[in-house]
């Protein structure tokens, strides 16, 4: 029994994009031949590997096994290729990203262009998500995430200074309902809340007083996974929100929506790339280390 490397690394794609169709298309060829080659790598280990039905691709019990054991490898491997290839410090290929929605000063374009601009040949597939799964195994180079949640065997390189999470509303709110002077307050107000998914609790707020950390169950009056449609809500004076400062930042500056309770606001290590430590790092994840490096120094 000898499949081929080729055909582990077409299974890998498979099992990331649980799609024939989207393996198919990251590797530039037809669904067929994808089709083709893991029946082949399935008849030469003689078990099947993935249960395949008119709608979705999903892993055996074997599938799940061997894309567990090969995937490491199989990543290694590309590492190595991707080095040799780009001896001359070329970076070139395919950068996948998954960034929270809230790192506004990566997401905000200067620096993402900057860093094409200098690296021509890299091209890049930013999910922007808040869901939190493991990189690695959905076959991400990097994901950028707040400091505090990221795995301790990870390396971070920072993207932005400090942040801090704040409470606002509109002049037309606080004029009509006043201000509130506590956050215990903020139950009895009508709040925009976040949720990162629609079958996950909305998040709580966050606060702190005299060194102590503490958090609010709001009632909110609407919640939502868009941050742009609580700035909007809050700005049309439906409620408090609450939410990362960079976030509120232009519609402060406009007057749109005023600061409150910044007492209780404290701050904290703000948002970092992130990417598992590797003996043969891609040149073109190489490359955007080095430019986030220069851009913070």
């Amino acid at each position: 029994m000898q499949p081929d490397i080729n055909a582990l690394s077409v299974f890998a794609l498979v099992a990331e994009e649980k799609s024939f169709r989207a393996a198919a298309e990251r590797m530039g060829v037809t669904r067929s031949a994808v089709s083709q080659t893991i029946r082949r790598l399935e008849e030469t280990i003689g078990i099947a590997l993935v249960s395949r039905t008119t709608r979705s691709v999903a892993l055996t019990e074997a599938g799940k096994r061997l894309y567990a054991n090969a995937a490491p490898a199989l990543r290694e491997m590309r590492g190595a290729l991707e080095a040799v290839a780009n001896l001359h410090g070329q970076a070139r290929g395919k950068l996948t990203l998954a960034v929270s929605s809230i790192a506004e000063s990566f997401l905000s374009g200067p620096l993402l262009a900057a860093f094409l601009e200098e690296n021509p040949e890299v091209t890049l597939h930013v999910t922007v998500t808040d869901e939190e799964f493991d990189i690695v195994a959905e076959g991400f180079d990097a994901g950028v995430r707040l400091g505090e949640v990221i795995a301790q065997d990870m390396i971070a390189v920072a993207v932005s200074g400090e942040q801090r999470q704040l409470a606002v509303a509109s002049p037309d709110y606080l004029e009509r309902f006043g201000t509130p002077n506590h956050p215990s307050e903020l139950a009895s107000r009508r709040c925009i809340g976040w949720r990162r998914a629609a079958n996950v609790a909305p998040y709580r707020w966050e606060f702190e007083e005299k060194g102590r950390a503490f958090s609010v169950a709001v009632a909110d009056t609407v919640t939502t996974t868009d941050m742009a449609l609580m700035i909007k809500l809050a700005s049309a004076g439906a409620g408090i929100s609450f939410g990362m400062e960079d976030s509120f930042r232009t519609s402060i500056a406009r007057g749109e929506l005023v600061p409150i309770l910044q007492d209780f606001c404290p701050r904290f290590p703000g948002f970092f790339l992130y990417y598992p430590s590797r003996r043969n790092m891609a040149p073109k994840l190489r490359a955007l280390v080095e430019h986030l490096r220069r851009v913070a120094g």
